[in-house]
């Protein structure tokens, strides 16, 4: 399977103690100034490396003209070795090296603005303990106040846009260890949605599911360019289900 020459640039955190906003909030404004109250003290502003913006939409016509182009594979693959998740590093690293993993870093990227509330751990500065989101799969609003509680840390999950899965039907499973790694952590593949749609879509490709119908256009032209970026192949039910989508964006 062809690949990429040029690589660009997730899933549970260790639980800590159980401790209320307010307290973690005070805590870090005491331990050194690391970070400074906005907004009336509701939200923690860091004052190190922010999250990276989020990347900018694709162009519709862009996404068709590169999924003509996608090699084709068969959708099951004769001789492909199981999928291992583990074959993609550990979820989730730091790649950017900015002192978050990459679950904040999202999390931070896809809230909506002004809603946020950020501590310190370690050398992250930008450690979201709540905030609100709007799932793209489905338009639902996402307001969670403490992220640090597991059962509710689980309302908002990083998904990625192609599945670790689904990659390595499609090529991945030919790479290096250090490639797998990097697709399973470049921003460009993941998005914080609703965790119960996130359970559902799983390692589905777009033949086997779909978001809301006014999101299947970005969805579909996301899809393709991270394959396309990544140098990874199409099954024929995939590239028409995609050809379909893309068909819905206007202008």
């Amino acid at each position: 399977m062809p690949a990429s020459s040029t690589p660009p640039r997730t899933p549970s955190r260790p639980r800590r103690r159980a401790a209320s906003l307010a307290t973690v909030v005070a805590t870090v404004l005491v331990a050194g100034g690391a970070c400074s109250l906005a907004d009336g003290g509701t939200e923690l502003t860091p004052t190190g490396p922010r999250a990276p913006v989020a990347p900018a939409p694709v162009d519709p016509a862009e996404a068709l003209d590169a999924l003509t182009s996608l090699p084709s594979v068969p959708r099951s693959p004769a001789g492909l070795p199981a999928y291992d998740r583990d074959a993609f590093g550990r979820a989730w690293d730091d790649v950017e090296g900015n002192g978050c993993n990459q679950r904040d870093d999202v999390l931070l990227r896809d809230a909506v603005p002004g809603t946020t509330v950020l501590g310190r751990q370690g050398a992250c500065r930008h450690d979201v303990l709540a905030g609100t989101w709007i799932d793209p799969y489905t338009g639902r609003e996402l307001v969670l106040d403490d992220l640090k509680d597991l059962r509710r840390a689980q309302a908002v999950q990083i998904d990625h846009v192609v599945p670790l899965a689904e990659a390595w039907r499609s090529g991945a499973s030919q790479w290096s260890s250090a490639r797998r790694r990097a697709f399973a952590n470049d921003l460009d593949v993941l998005l914080a949605v609703d965790g119960p749609t996130n359970m559902s879509k799983g390692d589905d490709d777009p033949a086997a599911w779909r978001p809301r119908q006014s999101h299947q256009c970005a969805y579909a032209a996301r899809w393709v360019v991270v394959k396309r970026d990544w140098g990874l192949a199409v099954d024929e039910s995939e590239r028409r289900a995609l050809t379909e989508m893309l068909s819905t964006c206007r202008g």
